[in-house]
């Protein structure tokens, strides 16, 4: 075992035998962040000398991607079969899905790609079973799903944690931490503008010291944990909706799949009863898959007719009137004149807006453009 490996096992034993409270908290917070810079510093060098730090050859199309995520035999392969048109191998064992296969879902007009993930296991961000190959497909996806079954408690507890520590934040927001680095001199000034009761001053200071921040300014807008301060120095960490789904239902009593279903809400989960096999309740994880995506439906209408009221323009909530040209035609943006929009975002019918104009779902565009 390597210097780095030695020092990362010693630092988590310390964590482990440290009891958590109040007097600890902030040792703590420095060891995680000394644990952190380890395990960045050893993913590094794994990706620098070929060790796992690639992944699967996965091309992105439709509107957004979902990745299933879960331990091998949760039945993810039935899911995407029964999900898409994509044909993945499904077997009794462990391990079926050496590759990612992917399927093409269509929901309320929206093309969506599922991605049906090897199983992940205990050690995965540590390149356990290829982990580290399945875990850099999740992080490129739009959406997770955790695929689970009513019986193993342990699973989702696995499995987000080997995502944790891989960078993959679930359910989470970037925190509101302004970073400075542009100072060439004059140490490190650090303000707060709300209490931060695991976080002060001295221990954002050492943390920072510790990530090799010398002359910077940090802001924190918003009580954080030292590990949150660590993810924004880190750099790397991807924030990613994420929902679960309990499948194999049909073959589990159901006051079992009930008392799971309630402990994963009540710890903040959105879940969906699913038996992928018995091609139950499926429509209910696709529309939740849906709305998950935050997706619009916009309907066109060419100037002087009417407008496509059957085939919607599907994009992301938020887009803009000028994203809407740049999707439909590389030259629309530099021949756009003005739009005329109709619906939830307009004041009034056929209002005329500019390429900022932000859409909403059910708006009627029109696009007026030069010749």
């Amino acid at each position: 075992m390597g210097a780095i490996e030695d020092q990362i096992e010693e630092i988590e034993q310390e964590i482990a035998d440290t009891p958590y409270n109040k007097s600890t908290q902030k040792h703590i917070g420095r060891l995680k962040a000394k644990l952190a810079k380890l395990r960045d510093k050893k993913e590094k060098r794994q990706e620098a000398s070929g060790g796992g730090g690639g992944g699967y050859d996965v091309k992105k199309s439709g509107h957004a991607s979902v990745g299933l995520v879960g331990f091998p035999s949760v039945g993810k392969s039935t899911l995407l079969n029964a999900l898409t048109n994509a044909e993945s191998e499904v077997g009794e064992y462990e391990f079926t899905t050496l590759d990612v296969v992917p399927g093409m879902m269509e929901h309320n007009h929206a093309n969506i790609q599922v991605l049906d993930l090897p199983g992940l296991i205990h050690g995965a961000s540590a390149n356990k079973g290829r982990g580290r190959e399945v875990i850099s497909v999740a992080r490129n996806c739009d959406l997770i799903v955790l695929v689970i079954d009513p019986w193993n408690k342990d699973q989702l507890d696995v499995v987000t944690g080997e995502l944790y520590n891989a960078g993959i934040r679930l359910n989470m927001k970037p925190p509101n931490v302004k970073v400075n680095t542009d100072r060439m001199q004059g140490g490190l000034k650090i303000s707060f503008t709300v209490d931060a009761p695991e976080l002060d001053a001295g221990l954002a200071e050492e943390i920072m010291d510790e990530w090799g921040y010398v002359n910077a300014d940090l802001v924190v807008r918003e009580d954080i944990t030292p590990d949150e301060l660590v993810d924004v120095l880190a750099g790397n960490r991807i924030y990613q909706p994420a929902i679960v789904a309990i499948n194999k239902i049909d073959a589990a009593a159901p006051k079992i799949v009930e008392e799971r279903i309630n402990e994963l809400e009540e710890e903040g989960w959105r879940v969906l009863p699913i038996s992928a096999d018995a091609e139950e309740n499926l429509e209910a994880l696709k529309e939740a898959i849906y709305e998950e995506m935050d997706l619009i439906r916009l309907y066109m209408k060419p100037q002087g007719q009417d407008a496509d009221m059957e085939e919607p323009l599907v994009v992301r909530r938020g887009s803009t009137v000028g994203e809407v040209c740049d999707h439909l035609h590389r030259e629309m943006r530099d021949r756009f004149r003005y739009a005329m929009v109709s619906g939830p975002s307009s004041k009034f019918p056929d209002q005329r807006a500019g390429l900022d104009h932000v859409l909403e779902d059910g708006d009627v565009l029109t696009l007026i453009t030069r010749k």
